[in-house]
């Protein structure tokens, strides 16, 4: 649609929860921003789409065919292998390496726990069958695949029930002709399998991260590609002409004819679009160290946005299983609004990790919950109740809330109040935990962080957190309730590519860790120009190196001219720049392997902007006195919506402050200021 020529522009970002779906919308012609939160429909996927369009059309006037991008981050995927509920999978592999799944790493989840076990694979061990085939490290094929037991094994894949089959042969990193071959088999003599190769998932060196990387893609398929391809009829049924893309792992975003594909790149999707989004709003704001939270219905979400970019890591667990390809760092939790606090035989007043979800949900919702929850304890302290939630898709019920906190309260014969407090005290320090595990793995010292806390809990609990923590800043933006939304809106397109090269850094390797450049830069243009991108594109380039010697590897940003103008000077001191960064320690003599080399492809989103005020400071106007359960006794202070509050307003903690997607409990000794792009920041007393 022509903006210019008067007609409405509407660009949407779309992320679902475990409790809410979340809606952010911008009319690129006025400039003006729509939010929206939808209960989920876990029994009918994707109904709440639709009801929020409805919702959009009529509260803000939004026309379906006047949509130009659509970016939709979901749990289908996470949820199927945290639920396990995936595909019925047979896997193909090397003859004498069928245990290749459940030998894993060898290492116990729990390593001073004598009772812990590891998690159960995803694909039983009568499932797995061995071919006769090998293919040795360097590329040479000493034996073809034995097509006669690929058949015996497809014969057994049927008889089993299987929907599908993964193919993970050793070395298919160097050479994946053979995984090739036997899908091409499968092909012709199963076609109503769906098969997927190691090497077209993730073609990355160690077996069993290969392979279980495949075998995630493997799980989630037929319920992605499901979803998915629902989702796009009933866009179309609407009458929206944009076509639907996916927020990835990595932040970045693609289509849904990748996401069917690629299934194993968006099983982080809606952390990392929330870390996208809060990336985005703080740069907008001029700060570059940002600690993020995100509390949603069943979790809290941490991540670290330094020097204005977010983290990336590999290892991400998903469920119980390590997700090997590139993603947003975000360390999680059990703790968000819909946790359920109980007390248990010791009579220990205990918060998490069960969630009551959407459905029944937290005893204040009036759904059906009985059992008391975070959301609950803020309700009886007096911080909820004081303006619609989820603009208006829920009714705040307090008595129903001191029912279920009072028969916690008459087990650990204490005040209403006292036990509600509690839960919100235990809910913190589990989250304060969790939050000094990250900064001590990334060395960083939190007082030098802003917290931002977004989500429909975040900006309850996160002012909290951040006086437990020494945290003496912390920035709430204007819709934190759909943060997540917004950085599907806002996100880049990106791709990421492999190669493993396992070469000494040195003359000899230089024609051939060139050529593997050459060949990455390719495929990332191709991916680009396949997801429909014109304009501006990033080539981001990056090695895996170590020492000879050691058993891991770290990854080094890079400069392509340094292989081109052979400078390896500059390459070997770039990694010894981030190891002597990382570990203390560099080895200047030391010899340098390049075990993989990486590409991400990024292709330039869209250029928004957002609407901002001229700052005129003003003591800000509350509405009214509201009692509230703060510093251990019931206290009136002041309440003010966040509507009323402009660009320069400020004010003293501490205060309620209520909006349609969540609410802001400030406790004492704060100050409080609007910027100009109606941020929320809070200042504690030295």
């Amino acid at each position: 649609m022509d903006a210019a020529a008067g007609q409405a522009d509407w660009k949407i970002g779309v992320d679902i929860g475990g409790t809410f779906i979340d809606f952010c919308a911008l009319e690129t012609r006025s400039g003006r921003v729509a939010s929206l939160k939808v209960l989920t429909t876990p029994d009918d996927p994707g109904a709440e789409l639709m009801t929020g369009l409805t919702l959009l059309a009529e509260r803000e006037g939004l026309d379906p065919a006047q949509v130009s991008r659509f970016v939709h981050g979901t749990t289908v995927g996470i949820n199927t292998i945290i639920q396990r509920r995936g595909a019925d999978l047979v896997l193909i592999t090397n003859a004498g390496f069928e245990d290749v799944i459940e030998l894993a790493r060898l290492r116990m989840p729990e390593v001073y726990s004598l009772f812990c076990s590891r998690p159960d694979p995803m694909i039983p061990r009568d499932r797995v069958f061995g071919i006769p085939v090998r293919m040795r490290s360097d590329g040479r094929q000493t034996r073809e695949p034995d097509m006669a037991a690929v058949a015996k094994a497809v014969t057994a894949a049927r008889e089993s029930g299987a929907e599908g089959i993964v193919v993970a042969l050793l070395h298919a990193w160097r050479d994946g002709s053979h995984e090739e071959a036997v899908k091409a088999e499968i092909g012709r003599i199963a076609p109503e399998l769906f098969v997927f190769t190691s090497s077209e998932v993730w073609p990355v060196i160690r077996e069993y991260e290969r392979t279980t990387t495949a075998i995630m893609n493997g799980y989630v398929h037929p319920r992605v590609a499901g979803y998915l391809t629902a989702l796009e009829a009933r866009l179309t049924e609407r009458g929206v002409p944009a076509r639907a893309m996916l927020t990835k792992s990595n932040g970045g975003v693609m289509n849904a004819a990748e996401g069917k594909r690629a299934c194993v790149n968006m099983l982080l999707s809606g952390t990392a679009s929330g870390v996208m989004g809060a990336a985005w709003l703080a740069r907008q704001a001029g700060e570059s160290q940002i600690l993020t939270l995100d509390i949603g219905g069943t979790s809290a979400d941490f991540a670290l946005i330094i020097d204005g970019a977010p983290q990336f890591g590999t290892g991400e667990l998903i469920g119980e299983f390590p997700l090997y390809v590139p993603s947003i760092s975000v360390s999680s939790i059990g703790i968000g609004g819909g946790s359920i606090a109980s007390v248990d035989e010791r009579g220990v007043l205990r918060v998490g990790p069960e969630s009551a979800g959407s459905t029944p949900g937290p005893a204040c919702y009036g759904r059906g919950g009985t059992r008391a929850t975070v959301t609950d304890a803020m309700a009886v302290c007096g911080w909820l109740g004081h303006s619609q939630m989820a603009y208006g898709q829920l009714q705040m019920n307090v008595d129903l809330a001191r029912t279920a906190v009072g028969e916690l309260a008459d087990k650990l014969d204490r005040s209403l109040e006292e036990t509600a407090q509690a839960i919100l005290d235990i809910a913190v320090s589990e989250m304060f935990v969790e939050v000094e595990k990250l900064a001590s793995r990334s060395g960083v010292d939190l007082r030098d962080f802003t917290l931002m806390p977004f989500g429909g809990g975040g900006p309850m609990l996160g002012a909290m957190l951040a006086r437990e923590m020494g945290v003496r800043r912390v920035m709430a933006p204007r819709r934190p309730g759909v943060v997540s939304a917004l950085g599907g809106l806002v996100a880049d397109l990106r791709g990421d590519f492999i190669r493993t090269t396992f070469q000494d850094l040195s003359e000899n390797a230089l024609r051939e860790l060139r050529q593997v450049l050459t060949d990455l830069e390719s495929e990332g243009r191709n991916w680009l120009a396949a997801q429909g991108h014109v304009g501006a594109l990033d080539l981001q380039f990056s090695a895996d190196m170590r020492y000879a010697g050691q058993s891991y590897e770290i990854e080094v940003p890079i400069e392509a001219q340094w292989f081109e103008g052979a400078d390896l000077s500059a390459i070997a001191a770039a990694f010894h720049r981030l190891h002597d960064a990382i570990y203390d320690f560099h080895d200047p003599e030391g010899r340098i392997e390049v075990v993989n080399l990486r590409l991400s492809a990024v292709g330039a989103g869209p250029a928004l902007d957002f609407p901002e005020e001229a700052e005129t400071a003003q003591e800000a106007i509350a509405q009214r006195m509201t009692p509230v359960f703060v510093d251990g006794a019931r206290r009136d202070i002041a309440l003010f919506a966040r509507s009323d509050l402009h660009a320069g307003s400020l004010f003293e903690g501490p205060a309620v402050v209520a909006q349609e997607d969540t609410t802001f409990a400030i406790p004492t000794g704060v100050t409080a200021r609007v910027d100009r792009f109606l941020n929320l920041h809070l200042s504690f007393a030295e």
